[in-house]
C-alpha cells in the first residue's frame, strides 16, 4: 500500500454525527435546556414517532437493546419456570437478557446461507422439546445481519403451541419481509439503538415495539421501578430509561433512517458487483427480503489470511461473531442446545467476515474498497 492509498474503516459511528451534525447539536441543546432529562417530551415524542415509523401503536423507550428484550419477556410474565428459544449466532446480549428474567435460554442452529435461526429445527423443538427443560413459553429469532427471519413457519408453529414471538431487530430496522416490515409480525419486536446500529444514538439506548397496548403499559411500568403512580411500585420493576438527550438525537437521526438503509444497499450492490467473477460469493439474500445490511457478510475459509490482505490495502473488516454464545466461557457446557448440536453456527463463526459498512462511507471509500475485492 503506498502513501496515497485511501483508508477504509469497517464503522464510523462519528462520521453519523457530523454528517447531521447542526441539527443533532440543536436537539440536544433543546433537551438541556428543558431542564426534565428523564422520561419527558423528547422520549415520549420519540416514542411516538418511531411507533408511527415502524407501523406500530405502541413504542417504549429503554436503556439499551438487552434490557428491550427482558423487559419484553418480564412484560409477557416469563421468567423462572421457562424457557426461550434463540440463537447462538448472536450478539451475547439475546441470551444475556434471556437469563436476566431468570428464564431458562434452548440455542438452535442458523440457516448456513442466511446465518438466520433455522425455522424447521425451531418448529422440532417446540413439537418435540428437549426433556428436563421448563415449558417453552417465548422464542427470540434474530434478524442478523440487516435481514429477516424466515419467520412465516415459526409464527405458524408458534401459534399452534401457544408460544409468544419476540423479533430481535436490533440489526434490521427498516428490514421488511414479502413487503412487511420486520417487527411487526411478532408479537413485539426490540430494537437497539447503539451507535453502530442502522439507528444508532450517540450513548446507548433501546426501543420495543408492539400493537398490544396492555403489554406496553406493563412494560412501562416496569422500566421504573413498576411504578403507575410516582412512587408507588405495583409490581417488581428495574431501572431502564432512555434518556431526554438521546431521544431529541434519536428523532434527528430517525428521519435519515430510511435514506441511510437506501445507502447501505447502494454500497452492498457495489459490492456485489466487485465480487462477481472472483472466487468470493456476495452475500445470499432470502427470497423476498429487504436487507438493510447492517453487515455486509462474506464466508471465506481462509478468513485470517483475506482479513491481513485486506488490511494492507487500507480496509478495515470485522467478525460478527468470532465465538458462539454456547461457547464462549460464561455459557460453555451450561447452556442447552437443539438436536443439531448448533453445528452449522461453529462453522460459520470460524468463516465470517464483515467489510465496511455504513451510509457514510464515501464514493471515493466505497470505489477503493470495490477495486481491491476485484482484485481477490
Amino acid at each position: 500500500m503506498n502513501a496515497t492509498t485511501i483508508t477504509v474503516p469497517q464503522a464510523d459511528p462519528g462520521a453519523g454525527y457530523r454528517a447531521h451534525k447542526e441539527e443533532i447539536d440543536a436537539a440536544a441543546l433543546r433537551a438541556l435546556g428543558s431542564g426534565w432529562y428523564i422520561l419527558g417530551k423528547e422520549g415520549e415524542a420519540f416514542e411516538k414517532e418511531y411507533a408511527a415509523w415502524q407501523g406500530q401503536k405502541r413504542a417504549v423507550g429503554c436503556a439499551n437493546g438487552t434490557d428491550a428484550l427482558a423487559l419484553t419477556l418480564r412484560g409477557m410474565g416469563i421468567g423462572p419456570g421457562c424457557t426461550v428459544v434463540t440463537v447462538s449466532h448472536t450478539a451475547v446480549a439475546t441470551v444475556a437478557a434471556i437469563e436476566m428474567t431468570g428464564a431458562t435460554p434452548l440455542l438452535v442452529d442458523i440457516d448456513p446461507d442466511t446465518f438466520t435461526m433455522d425455522a424447521d429445527e425451531l418448529v422440532a423443538v417446540l413439537e418435540d422439546p428437549p426433556p428436563g427443560l421448563p415449558p417453552i413459553r417465548a422464542i427470540i429469532p434474530v434478524h442478523l445481519y440487516g435481514q429477516a427471519c424466515d419467520l412465516d413457519p415459526m409464527l405458524a408453529a408458534c401459534k399452534a403451541h401457544g408460544v409468544m414471538l419476540i423479533e430481535d431487530c436490533s440489526q434490521a430496522h427498516g428490514a421488511t419481509l414479502t413487503g412487511r416490515k420486520v417487527g411487526t409480525m411478532g408479537d413485539a419486536a426490540c430494537f437497539s439503538l447503539y451507535p453502530t446500529k442502522n439507528l444508532g444514538a450517540l450513548g446507548d439506548g433501546g426501543v420495543l415495539t408492539t400493537d398490544d397496548e396492555a403489554l406496553a403499559d406493563r412494560i412501562g411500568a416496569i422500566r421504573q421501578y413498576g411504578w403507575k403512580e410516582r412512587y408507588i411500585s405495583d409490581g417488581v420493576g428495574v431501572n431502564s430509561r432512555l434518556d431526554e438527550i438521546q431521544a431529541a438525537i434519536l428523532r434527528v437521526k430517525l428521519n435519515y433512517l430510511d435514506a441511510g438503509n437506501a445507502r447501505r444497499q447502494a454500497i452492498a450492490a457495489a459490492y456485489d458487483e466487485a465480487l462477481a467473477g472472483t472466487r468470493y460469493a456476495a452475500p445470499i439474500r432470502r427470497e423476498g427480503s429487504g436487507h438493510v445490511f447492517h453487515q455486509y457478510v462474506l464466508r471465506v475459509p481462509e478468513r485470517a489470511a483475506l482479513m491481513a490482505r485486506l488490511r494492507a490495502e487500507g480496509v478495515a473488516t470485522a467478525i460478527h461473531y468470532p465465538s458462539p454464545v454456547h461457547l464462549q466461557p460464561a455459557y460453555r457446557g451450561r447452556t442447552a442446545l437443539g438436536p443439531a448440536g448448533c453445528a452449522e453456527t461453529a462453522r460459520a463463526a470460524a468463516e465470517v467476515m464483515s467489510l465496511p459498512m455504513f451510509p457514510e462511507l464515501t464514493d471515493a471509500q466505497v470505489g477503493h474498497v470495490c477495486t481491491v475485492l476485484r482484485g481477490l
